[in-house]
Parts: structure tokens; sequence; C-alpha cells
């Protein structure tokens, strides 16, 4: 660790085993050695030469959305847990004990470190070594090391929600298809939990894709993002009045030195909005965070089609209540009938027809039950014809 603003490389060994401290940086340059910065943020602002603005985006106790920020000297990078400030040498990364960005952290170290070119004519450049530098650094087109950086944070967070999508739809289809089967109160809060977390996990995909698209549809922000070119139009071309004359007379320093002049004076022609490299490579990120948003879009489809079976499952049940329950109505009605009847009949009051009239007793038996029988006709003729009940 840091104190006081001591740099102390890293412990590889302990890495591992130490909690995350969200004051702590990691810092990776462009041969792949890791120091450790526990520092506050004005030291950090004074170093990447950035305003508390930028800083403040990569500030863990504070909610900004995903955001590719290209600046001067600088890329901003907040993706998700991978919080970067990327330089044209080398990268700093935000709390590098989380369990996250350890593995972003080893793939930095990996891939970060150049290929070792292959150079010739090593007996007249071994005498000059500065022009020897200048003109390895002209032969070499390899991948600019902040695009590298890009490339592995991209990757990963690309990497991360994709894992993330795979285990929501590990779990959340035998959960539809369960519930399908047995509607419960326990499949349906299992399956509203799993909805929250697709909702939740959905958003975080579209600010990362969001973001992409945005950077891509604009080639001012993307030439922003070219720091090794801006720093290399920043310095003195190789000019013709600082190699000697017998350089030029060498045939293998001779030939290198007008290659690397007529380079310089191609990427001074070249515009700055040229931005292909760099356009490539978000398309293919962008492509990738695109197929786990189509993931995500055709699981929220799944399961608005859930729903809606559902609902249809549960009209149904209800009817079938609502047809019970007309039954029962009408048995009630024709039940009420016979009790007015047999009311009517058993009042205390004197009739005339109650002496030796006892087939009456019969009649009224006979039409109460056929104006009863019509009556429960006439309910379910009615039900039938409204739709409330089945054929």
């Amino acid at each position: 660790m840091i104190r006081d603003g001591v740099m102390v490389p890293v412990d590889q060994g302990s890495l591992k085993k130490k909690t995350a401290v969200s004051s702590s940086w990691i810092l990776l340059d462009h041969n792949g050695h890791t120091t450790i910065l526990d520092v506050d943020k004005y030291v950090i602002m004074r170093r990447v030469q950035i305003h508390a603005r930028d800083l403040r985006i990569l500030d863990p106790m504070l909610s900004y959305p995903s955001t590719i920020l290209g600046r001067e000297k600088v890329i901003v990078l907040n993706l998700e847990h991978i919080k970067a400030i990327i330089t044209a040498e080398e990268v700093l990364l935000r709390d590098p004990l989380d369990d996250n960005v350890i593995p972003i952290v080893e793939q930095l170290q990996r891939r970060l470190v150049p290929d070792n070119p292959i150079s010739q004519g090593q007996g007249e450049e071994d005498d000059h070594p500065g022009v020897r530098n200048d003109i390895d650094t002209g032969e070499e087109n390899e991948f600019p090391f902040e695009f590298r950086a890009l490339e592995v944070a991209l990757e990963a967070i690309c990497s991360f929600l994709d894992a993330r999508t795979r285990e929501l739809e590990t779990d959340t289809y035998p959960a539809l298809d369960e519930l399908t089967t047995k509607i419960s109160s326990r499949n349906l809060d299992r399956v509203r939990k799993l909805k929250s977390a697709m909702t939740r996990l959905t958003n975080r995909v579209q600010k990362v894709r969001d973001e992409l698209e945005q950077l891509l549809d604009d080639d001012d922000d993307m030439a922003d993002l070219y720091l090794s070119r801006k720093l290399a139009v920043a310095s003195s071309p190789v000019s013709d009045s600082v190699v000697p004359n017998w350089f030029r007379n060498s045939p293998t320093i001779g030939s290198k030195i007008s290659r690397t002049t007529s380079r310089a004076s191609a990427a001074t022609i070249q515009e700055e909005n040229d931005v292909e490299e760099l356009e490539m490579l978000l398309e293919a990120y962008f492509m990738q965070i695109e197929g786990t948003f189509n993931k995500l879009t055709t699981l929220r489809e799944y399961i608005d089609d859930t729903e809606d079976y559902i609902n249809i499952q549960l009209d149904n049940y209800r009817n079938q209540l609502i047809q019970l329950e007309l039954f029962l109505s009408s048995g009630t009605v024709c039940l009420s009938v016979y009790s007015l009847v047999a009311a009517i009949f058993g009042m205390n009051i004197p009739y005339t027809w109650k002496n030796e009239h006892g087939y009456v007793f019969k009649w009224v038996v006979i039409i109460t039950g056929i104006v009863c029988a019509s009556l429960f006709s006439i309910i379910t003729f009615y039900a039938r014809h409204k739709g409330l009940v089945g054929s």
C-alpha cells in the first residue's frame, strides 16, 4: 500500500486476500507493471490532469450512468464496476481489490505488454540508439495502448453482462414453465422476483449499449479517444535537418528514415476524424452487447406471453365460477318460488277450497314445478346468449 503518496509495487499473492478500499487505485503501465496507489482524488487529478467533474463520474458513492469520455490526454471510463482512467502510457483502475475487478487487472497485465519488434540492421543502429528508437517507432504498426486498454474493459463488461443474462435465463425459463403448469402463490412470487431482476439487468445493459451507440454516431467523440495520435501530433516530426548525411547513405537506416518521414507526413495530412480503427473496435462490442440486449428482450417477450397465458387461464377459471354461481342462483330462485307457494298455503287463513279439494295440492305442486323449470331454462338461455356460460 502507499503511505503519504509513496507508491509500492503490487503483491500479487495478497491481492485477492485484502478487502477493497474505496480510495485505492492500481496503476498499470505499458509494460504491464502494476503499482497500488492509496491517494486522494486531488493527487489523481494532478497526475492525469483532469477536472473534478470528470473524476466524480468514477466515484462509487455516486450513481452515474455508463460513460466513455474522451478528454485532451485521458479517457474516462465508467462501465458498471469498471472505473478507469486511460492515458497514452498507463491505466488507472479504481478499487483493484474488488472481486469483479481482479480479473480485469490480470487481463490488463497480460494484454497491455506489447510484442517485441524484430529489429534489422542493428550494426549501424546500435551506435545511434536515439535515431534507432525513432525509426522503430515509425516502423511499429501495433494497436495503440489506449485502445488495447479500452478493448479489455469493453470485453470484460460485455462478458460480465452476458454471463448475468445467461444465469437469468437459466433461472427464468424453468420458473415460467413451472408457473404455466401450476399457478400458485409461490410460483407467482418467484416469477415476480425474476422479472424485477430482468428489468434491472436490462436497464444496465441498455445504458452500456446506448453509450456505445452514441459514441459510434459521433466521429468527433471517437476522434477524442485517439490519445496516441494527439500525442504524436503534439510532438515534433522527424526532420531531415537532424539526420546526418552519412545516415542517408546507409542502405538500412536511410531507407527507414525515408519511410518514417513519409509516414509522418502522411499522418500530418491525415484527417483527425479518421476513426475507422476505433469504429471497428466499438462496433464489435456493440454487436455483442446488442446480442445480450436481444436476449433480454426475448426473455421479456416470453414473460409477457406467459403472463397472457396465465391471464387467459385465470379468466377461464373466473368464467367457471361465474357459471357455477349462476346455476346456484337459478336454483335458489326456484326454491324461493316453492317457498313462496308453501308460505301462502301455510297461512292460517280459512279457504273454501281446503275442504274436500285434496286434488288441489297435486296441481299446485305440478304447476309450481313447471314454473320453476321454465324460469331456470329462461335464465340459462339468457346467460348463454350473453356469453356468461359455455355451451
